[in-house]
């Protein structure tokens, strides 16, 4: 399992961090995502092989919320 830290730009409250830890979550193979408002960041743990850096990117910015 993979372990990666994505800064993340938008999010002003807690109902963006839900919208993107949803995001995050929804995608097969995402085991956990922890997102941290005050950070600007999510932690997320996943399955190489069934996700990569650049699905999670697209997963953010089609939440609406940018990668940094």
């Amino acid at each position: 399992m993979a372990k990666t830290k994505l800064k993340i730009g938008g999010m002003s409250c807690q109902h963006c961090v839900k919208t993107v830890t949803d995001a995050l979550t929804e995608l097969q193979g995402v085991r956990r995502a922890k997102v941290n408002l005050r950070k600007g960041e999510a932690v997320v743990h996943f399955d190489e092989s069934r996700v990569n850096t650049a699905n999670l990117t697209e997963a953010i910015t089609a939440a609406g919320f940018e990668t940094l």
